[in-house]
């Protein structure tokens, strides 16, 4: 016999989305059920953020190791170089992931959820089968959360096999291949490219754009550039991926270069990083009769859709696609469901690319601000002028934090940086943004000294035109 249940608030997906609502729901007291149909923690604790930021840690440790082969850094050198275990690296990072999951589990069970593991498919707006290893429930919801979030985009020529990965498998490999090409030079492939070059792997990068990273300028990429080529990793740029053919074992790559010929390009792996794409297909979106916008679910600015408390958020609802949006949005609307009044209006969504060296980017470019029609002023601080960064030998790759500010009242509209350990600045740029923020704010807030985070104080004076540590001429 079918077990029935009913709830207050159900909830789709235990992603960072989903199980943010959940856990906010229930501690506002209302009855939530949340149905995930693989581990709690979704895309980004198991598959994507936090495995892919352990294997580029490992990676970085690797390599920083062999940096003290021979004559060595710092006064400390080795006579040999560091022996890699992928298993073992790959059994770290999982327990890494086990230890977070476990972690997302107790939270629900401590704010009163109940977890359904299982498959969910909507009859209508507010009932659907989860179809779990004990057998079918039903469950009839007042609410219901769509977290159902977003998977790798395959391209249709290159199906996924034993030779040609996603980011998910990439993730999973317990030895390092020879070549690896990456199909996309986009965050996700540059991260996973740039980890596997560190450790040890020959990488190519096959581009369809003529540069990579394009939500960036090329003053931010140049630092990323640099270091692709101090290290010997090509980057094939305007050239389309036709297909993949096994010969004598390996995967081959056929694509067309930029002059519109055909190449081909041998490899051990094939990466492909061509985007992400929204979960909408098999779970019964079609039986709920909320509109779309493209392959998005359409909400308003509190993750309403077209039918009533039916609410959607993270990938499912567009870009950007990134995990504290969806948990941000989550958080939201378990409140509005409470009652409380809310609405997801942020000034920014910071982005982090966690390559070599790292980017951070927060509200308008130079670019953007101008081509909103705002008259801007612009500054920068290289982290080549900052104690800590060269004390931590993180000075030299050409990163710099820059400050784009309106002329008339110098209210702060975007800050960037590229550097090594930028992205734990991202909270302050962010934060400057949303408190609406002037160049005056940021200069004559004292930063500690040494750190990195003096840079974001150094390029508000610089912008203001009387830097302290360069030259303001």
């Amino acid at each position: 016999m079918t077990e029935k249940k009913t709830c207050k608030v159900l909830v789709v997906g235990a992603g960072p989305g989903g199980y943010v609502a959940a856990i906010r729901a229930g501690q506002l007291g209302l009855d939530t059920i949340i149905v995930e149909g693989e581990r709690t923690g979704g895309t980004c604790l198991i598959r994507g953020c936090i495995p892919s930021k352990a294997l580029i840690h490992g990676a970085n440790r690797f390599q920083e190791i062999q940096e003290h082969v021979g004559d060595g850094k710092f006064g400390i050198s080795l006579t040999s170089g560091p022996e890699l275990n992928m298993a073992r690296m790959i059994a770290w990072k999982d327990s890494v992931v086990d230890k977070l999951n476990s972690g997302v589990e107790g939270l629900l069970k401590k704010a009163g959820v109940t977890v359904v593991k299982g498959w969910a498919t909507f009859s209508n707006a507010k009932n659907c089968t989860v179809t779990t290893a004990d057998g079918d429930i039903q469950i009839e919801a007042e609410h219901v959360i769509l977290a159902n979030g977003s998977s790798a985009t395959e391209l249709p020529n290159i199906p996924y096999s034993e030779h040609v990965v996603s980011s998910t498998e990439a993730l999973q490999l317990t030895d390092v291949p020879k070549h690896l090409v990456v199909i996309g030079a986009g965050y996700i492939g540059l991260e996973l490219g740039i980890a596997y070059r560190k450790l040890g792997a020959e990488v190519t990068f096959v581009e369809g754009l003529e540069r990579l990273l394009p939500l960036y300028d090329k003053e931010m990429t140049r630092p990323i550039e640099q270091w692709l080529k101090k290290h010997k990793t090509d980057i094939i740029y305007q050239a389309r991926a036709q297909s993949v053919e096994e010969i004598g074992g390996k995967p081959v790559l056929t694509y067309t270069d930029k002059n519109g010929e055909q190449q081909q390009l041998s490899a051990d792996k094939i990466l492909v990083t061509v985007g992400r794409r929204p979960n909408t297909n098999g779970w019964g979106l079609e039986n709920m009769c909320v509109d779309m916008d493209g392959p998005f679910v359409k909400v308003d600015n509190q993750c309403r859709t077209a039918m009533r408390n039916v609410w959607a958020i993270g990938d499912l609802v567009g870009e950007p696609m990134l995990a504290h949006k969806a948990s941000a949005q989550g958080e939201m609307v378990a409140e509005i469901i409470a009652g409380h009044r809310r609405e997801f209006d942020p000034v920014a969504i910071p982005a982090v690319c966690f390559t070599e060296p790292e980017i951070v980017g927060v509200g308008l470019t130079p670019e953007q601000a101008k081509n909103e029609g705002e008259d801007v002023i612009v500054g920068k601080f290289p982290f080549a002028a900052i104690g800590k960064a060269l004390a931590m030998d993180a000075g030299t790759d050409g990163g710099f934090v820059r400050i784009t500010a309106r002329k008339a009242d110098h209210i702060i509209l975007g800050i960037h940086a590229v550097g090594a350990h930028v992205a734990e600045l991202s909270g302050e740029f962010a934060l400057a943004l949303e408190m609406g923020a002037r160049l005056e704010d940021l200069a004559h807030t004292i930063h500690v000294h040494p750190s990195l985070s003096e840079a974001t104080m150094e390029a508000a004076l610089a912008t203001l035109g009387k830097a302290i540590h360069i030259s303001n001429g």
